[in-house]
C-alpha cells in the first residue's frame, strides 16, 4: 500500500470516528427538536458535563468504565433537571424565548463547572486495554482507542434504532413527532415522555463528551464548537430523523477531516506552501457549510426529513 493510500485510509477512519461522535450529539438534539419542537442551545453543555464527570470519576477511581457510567448518569440527570425546572415552561413559547433561555443555561453551566473544577483543563487517560495501535488489513496502523470509538458509536446507533423502531417508547416518540395532542388524548403522559426523551438525548451527549475527553483536554466551553456542527448535521440529515442524523454526521465528519488534510495538499500543487496552507485551511473550514447549502438546495427538508 502506498503512503498516499495509507494516509487516505487513516483519514477516512478519522472522519468516520469524528462523525460517530457527532452522531451521539446530533441524535439527542434532533430527537428533542423533533418531538418537543424545542431549540436547545445548551445541549453542548451536557457534552461538557459528561466529559467533566468522566474525568473526575476516572481520577478518583482509576476505572474508565465507571467513568463512562458516571458521564451517562450526570448528563442524564442534568438534562432531566433542565427539562423539569426550565424547559418545560418554554414548549408553548416561540423559538426566540427558547434560544434566550437555553443560552442563559450555557452561561450557568459554564460558570458552575468553572466554580467546581476550576479554569484549568482536566485530562482523561485512555484505558490501558485500548491504548496503542492496531494493524488493519493493508498494513495500516490505527489507534485502537479511536477504532473502539467507532465500534461503540455503531453499537449505540444500532441500539437507538431498535429503541425507536421496536419499543413502545419508540412508538410514542415517533407519534409525538407527528401529533403530540393526539397521543396526549390517548392517555400518554406527555410530561413524562418529554423528560425521558430529553434525558436520553442528554445521556448520549454526555457519553460523547466522555469518549472524546480521552483524546482532547476536558475544559469549560468544549461543547459549543461541537454543538454548531451538530446543528449542521441535523439540518443536512433532516430534523427529527435518527437515520438522517447518522448519515449527516458521517458526511460532515468525512468532509471536515478529509478537507482539512487534502485541500492544503491540493493547493500546494500550484501555490507556495504558506499560501496553500492558508487557502486550504480556509476552504476546509467552509466545506461543511458548503455541503449543507448544497443539500438544502437539492432537498430543503434535509436528506431524510419529512417533505413539507
Amino acid at each position: 500500500m502506498t503512503m498516499t493510500t495509507a494516509l487516505l485510509a487513516e483519514q477516512v477512519l478519522n472522519g468516520i470516528q469524528f462523525g460517530i461522535m457527532l452522531f451521539l450529539m446530533a441524535a439527542g438534539l434532533t430527537l428533542v427538536f423533533g418531538v418537543m419542537g424545542l431549540i436547545n442551545l445548551a445541549h453542548g453543555s451536557l457534552f461538557m458535563i459528561g466529559a467533566f464527570a468522566a474525568a473526575a470519576v476516572a481520577g478518583a477511581t482509576g476505572s474508565f468504565a465507571i467513568a463512562l457510567v458516571a458521564a451517562l448518569a450526570a448528563a442524564a440527570a442534568a438534562g432531566a433537571l433542565m427539562e423539569i425546572l426550565v424547559l418545560r415552561r418554554l414548549y408553548t413559547r416561540d423559538h426566540l424565548d427558547q434560544v434566550l433561555a437555553t443560552f442563559a443555561l450555557i452561561l450557568i453551566f459554564s460558570e458552575g463547572t468553572r466554580a467546581v473544577f476550576g479554569s484549568f483543563p482536566l485530562f482523561l487517560n485512555i484505558p490501558d486495554a485500548l491504548s496503542g495501535t492496531i494493524i488493519l488489513p493493508g498494513g495500516i496502523q490505527y489507534s485502537l482507542y479511536r477504532l473502539s470509538l467507532i465500534g461503540i458509536g455503531l453499537l449505540v446507533a444500532f441500539g437507538l434504532y431498535l429503541l425507536i423502531t421496536k419499543t413502545r417508547l419508540g412508538i410514542q416518540v415517533r407519534a409525538g413527532e407527528n401529533d403530540r395532542e393526539m397521543i396526549a388524548a390517548l392517555g400518554v403522559d406527555i410530561s413524562k415522555l418529554y423528560t425521558i426523551v430529553f434525558a436520553l438525548g442528554a445521556a448520549l451527549a454526555g457519553l460523547a463528551g466522555a469518549l472524546v475527553g480521552a483524546i482532547q483536554s476536558v475544559q469549560v466551553g468544549m461543547g459549543e464548537p461541537v454543538l454548531i456542527l451538530a446543528f449542521v448535521v441535523i439540518v443536512i440529515g433532516g430534523i427529527g430523523s435518527i437515520k438522517g442524523a447518522f448519515v449527516g454526521s458521517i458526511l460532515v465528519g468525512l468532509t471536515d477531516t478529509l478537507g482539512g488534510i487534502f485541500l492544503p495538499m491540493f493547493f500546494d500543487v500550484f501555490m507556495d506552501k504558506s499560501a496553500a496552507a492558508s487557502a486550504g485551511s480556509a476552504l476546509a473550514s467552509m466545506s461543511i457549510y458548503i455541503l449543507m447549502a448544497v443539500v438544502l438546495i437539492v432537498r430543503p427538508s434535509g436528506l431524510f426529513g419529512a417533505r413539507t
